[in-house]
């Protein structure tokens, strides 16, 4: 997944992951920014297979035996 870095007027970064609607988030440095961008776009797909939803990206991460 891609992530879209931007830095705004008052010196903080942004960073946001276009595939996954939500996922966006400030931080006071880029690095900061892609490490909590990471983690939320993990915690938004998390949620997404707790709740029974399909997600394209996972689809060849895990197999599951007959």
């Amino acid at each position: 997944m891609n992530i879209e870095m931007g830095r705004e007027e008052d010196g903080r970064w942004i960073a946001e992951v276009p595939d996954l609607a939500g996922v966006m988030v400030y931080g006071k440095s880029k690095k900061e920014a892609v490490s909590k961008v990471k983690a939320l776009a993990l915690r938004v797909m998390a949620d997404r297979l707790e709740h029974g939803e399909e997600i394209p990206e996972l689809r060849d991460i895990f197999a599951v035996e007959a």
